[in-house]
Parts: C-alpha cells; sequence; structure tokens
C-alpha cells in the first residue's frame, strides 16, 4: 500500500462573530490559505491533481463548488479540479481522508485536502417553534480555514 504523507498544514486565524474576518468570504479566506501553503512548500501549484475543501454549512457563499472557486482564486491552473465535501462538523477531516484514499488508490500523487467554515455570512437558520421547544437566540462560531497537503 502508498504511504500517505502530509506535506505542510496552515490555519488561518480564527474570527469570532461580528470580527475583523466577518468581512472576508469564505473563499478569499482560503485561496490566501492555499498560496500561502504553495509558497511554503514550493510545490507547483499544476501538480496539485485535486482539491477536496470540506464545508459544513454550505448555505449562502457557501453554496456552491466552492473548492473549485477558491482553487481559481488562489491562482491554481484552471485545469486543476476541486471537490466540495460535506459531512457537517468532520467536513474538513472528511476531504483529508479523501485526499489520503486518492492517493493509496494510486490516482495521483499530490492532492489537498482542506476546510472552510463562515457562520458570520451564512444566513440564519432555526427550527420551527412549537408549543413543547425553548427557543434562544442562535450561537455563532466564527470563521476559519485550514488544509494540508
Amino acid at each position: 500500500m502508498k504511504e500517505v504523507v502530509i506535506i505542510d498544514c496552515v490555519r488561518s486565524h480564527i474570527g469570532k462573530f461580528g470580527g475583523s474576518l466577518s468581512f472576508v468570504r469564505p473563499d478569499d479566506l482560503l485561496a490566501n490559505v492555499y498560496k500561502g501553503l504553495i509558497e511554503r512548500t514550493g510545490i507547483g501549484a499544476a501538480l496539485i491533481e485535486d482539491v477536496y475543501a470540506g464545508c459544513g454549512n454550505q448555505a449562502g457563499e457557501d453554496n456552491r463548488d466552492i473548492a473549485r472557486m477558491l482553487s481559481l482564486l488562489a491562482g491554481f491552473p484552471v485545469e486543476v479540479p476541486g471537490v466540495i465535501v460535506n459531512r457537517n462538523c468532520a467536513s474538513a477531516l472528511e476531504a483529508i481522508n479523501q485526499a489520503a484514499r486518492a492517493i493509496i488508490a494510486e490516482e495521483s500523487d499530490v492532492f489537498i485536502g482542506s476546510g472552510v467554515v463562515c457562520m458570520n455570512r451564512a444566513p440564519w437558520t432555526m427550527g420551527k417553534a412549537s408549543p413543547h421547544t425553548t427557543t434562544w437566540p442562535p450561537q455563532n462560531v466564527g470563521h476559519y480555514s485550514w488544509l494540508a497537503i
């Protein structure tokens, strides 16, 4: 079996509700992390076979194939595809696992597994009120991105 090695790992700052990152789009945030990773490792973006990005929310600006959009924003060649992964709280971990499985299956050698969450810019969703539930203000977990290549 082929051995999988994480070459580097980068994480953006973690935001807070209404904080300085609340005005940054999630794809712009992770695209900047991708750019930093490419600069740090010296691996050419053209060598990346696929980009896996976990995003558990997928509402508002996160509702499209954010992996493809952010790889283009990061300046990767148009030939580098992207896949969005949703496994709620484990989306980024699942994205890394999928990248590892692709390497083990010998599909190619270089993949990116990453995650992005932007609760500051996502639309609020709440269940319907009923006489048997207590309502409370929805909580916001902030904004962050991270990846491994």
